[in-house]
């Protein structure tokens, strides 16, 4: 008589941990209601080609200066989407490809984009002395490419040349933000 207990016990153990690994949510959207995060679960990544951008500046004005160059991005497809993390950029400096590093104290989240909402990010990067290729890179254009969707964007960069830093310069002084939510 033992063994039924411990066999009923074993067999709702094993049926517990089937509907935890399965989600066992009934619907009820206790996730969703923990996280914060609303329905986004059933959002997919947003699409490069589905955001519109606008670039915002403020420039250093000379070496040594930092400078700030912020992007916003605007949901146009009609549909909820999700980002979360940070941007993948990089620096083209005459046909040279330099990655800015993701900011170290950031934490990014998981942000649910709906129609006409606009989220973005921020490129902070120190000028460098102009004519000096080893010490500063003349970028003329900023690619990125989002978290988990496929597609990338770009701008002209217009504000100035950025320092460069590490073994033989190899890499540009900047650094990029986590996408975030922007305006109110």
């Amino acid at each position: 008589m033992r063994t039924l207990p411990i066999a009923v016990t074993a067999l709702a153990a094993t049926l517990a941990l089937t509907l935890t690994a399965c989600g066992g949510d009934d619907g009820g959207g206790g996730d969703d209601k923990s996280s914060g995060s609303g329905k986004d679960s059933s959002s997919s990544a947003c699409a490069a080609g589905e955001l519109s951008q606008e670039v915002v500046a403020s420039e250093a004005p000379a070496a040594g200066d930092t400078g700030t160059v912020s992007v916003s991005l605007t949901n146009g497809s009609g549909a909820d989407c999700t980002l979360k993390g940070f941007p993948t950029v990089g620096l083209d400096a005459g046909g040279t490809a330099l990655s800015v590093a993701q900011e170290k104290a950031a934490e990014p989240e998981k942000l649910t984009v709906k129609k006409d909402e606009t989220v973005g990010f921020t490129i902070t990067y120190v000028r460098g002395p102009a004519g000096d290729a080893g010490k500063a890179a003349a970028v003329t254009t900023a690619k990125f490419a989002l978290p988990g969707a496929e597609g990338e964007l770009s701008f002209a960069w217009k504000y100035g040349e950025v320092a460069l830093r590490g073994a033989g310069g190899s890499e540009p002084d900047a650094s990029v933000t986590p996408l975030q939510r922007t305006g109110d």
